[in-house]
């Protein structure tokens, strides 16, 4: 088997959200996580992946602190998967994720569910990324540049 390269030190954000998050398996759980799934049982009816994968990929988010563990809420002798403020962190990630799909999907974007806003039962709008005087920003109004104050406070006296 191939050794996975660890970005849990990288320099770019990006890297190391995905360490943190994992793979496509660890986002399907943490999305069944925010639909309300708690019980390994439930990860492993939905997803219906391996019982020896599911048991890695929640083992990692508990100890990433994505998820935690609790006393099951009936009083059962099992333990359930609660979101962390972390992983309750994900969920903006998660509808970008489904907006880009809705998107760009092959097939035109015919799902069988719509993110709708709770109270008013209507979809929600396409997230936006906005600077501080709150104009929409897109790829190219944008770019990545040094964090100075970073650099000043690695910097060992002489």
């Amino acid at each position: 088997m191939v050794k996975r390269t660890s970005f849990e030190k990288a320099e770019c954000p990006v890297a190391r959200s995905l360490e943190a998050l994992g793979d496509w398996w660890s986002l399907l759980i943490i999305r069944d996580a925010f639909l309300g799934l708690r019980r390994f049982s439930e990860f492993q009816k939905n997803l219906g992946c391996a019982k020896n994968i599911l048991t890695v990929r929640l083992r990692a988010l508990v100890e990433r602190g994505i998820l935690k563990t609790a006393p099951a809420s009936d009083g059962s002798a099992y333990q359930e998967y609660v979101l962390t403020p972390k992983g309750r962190g994900v969920f903006p990630v998660l509808v970008a994720l489904r907006q880009w799909s809705e998107e760009f999907s092959s097939d035109g974007g015919e799902f069988s569910t719509l993110l709708v806003d709770r109270s008013k039962g209507r979809p929600v709008r396409k997230l936006e990324l906005r600077a501080r005087d709150g104009r929409v920003l897109g790829d190219g109004d944008t770019e990545v540049r040094p964090n100075r104050d970073v650099r000043r406070r690695r910097r060992v006296p002489a």
